[in-house]
C-alpha cells in the first residue's frame, strides 16, 4: 500500500465524540510526505470526505475519476485529525493537483496560516 500526501485513503474514523466524523470513510492524507513515510511517526492526518455539498473554503469540492471517488465530494477541512497509520484500510488514488490546493488554501484559513504562507505576517516570536 503506497500512501502520500493527497491520497484518498478509506479510514476507520470509530470511537468519535460529539460532531466529529465517523464510521469507515474516505479521507485525504495531508501530512507531509517524508512524515508519512517515517515508521517512526505512528499518525498521519487527514480531512475525511463527504457526498454532502458543504459551503465555503473548508468544504472544497473533489470530482471521482483518478482520485479513485466514485462521486462528487467534499473535503471536511474542520474535522482534520491525526490517526494511527494502522486505521489505513485501503488506498484508492491520488487526488488531482488542484483539489489538493484546495485543500492546502483551507487547511491554512483553518489553521490560521495564510499570511504567513504568504510572507504577509511577522515572523513568530520566540
Amino acid at each position: 500500500m503506497r500512501l502520500g500526501r493527497g491520497s484518498v485513503v478509506v479510514i476507520e474514523l470509530d470511537p468519535t465524540v460529539g460532531q466529529e466524523q465517523g464510521g469507515l470513510r474516505p479521507c485525504v492524507a495531508v501530512s507531509d510526505p517524508d512524515v508519512i513515510s517515517d515508521e517512526h511517526f505512528p499518525l498521519v492526518c487527514v480531512v475525511p470526505l463527504t457526498g454532502t455539498p458543504g459551503q465555503g473554503l473548508l468544504y472544497p469540492e473533489l470530482g471521482p475519476g483518478k482520485s479513485g471517488l466514485a462521486k462528487r465530494s467534499f473535503a471536511l477541512i474542520d474535522h482534520l485529525r491525526p490517526v494511527d497509520k494502522r486505521r489505513v484500510r485501503s488506498v484508492f488514488g491520488e487526488l488531482a493537483p488542484g483539489e489538493l490546493a484546495a485543500i492546502d488554501e483551507g487547511l491554512a484559513a483553518f489553521l490560521g496560516l495564510g499570511e504567513r504562507l504568504h510572507g504577509t505576517g511577522a515572523p513568530p516570536v520566540g
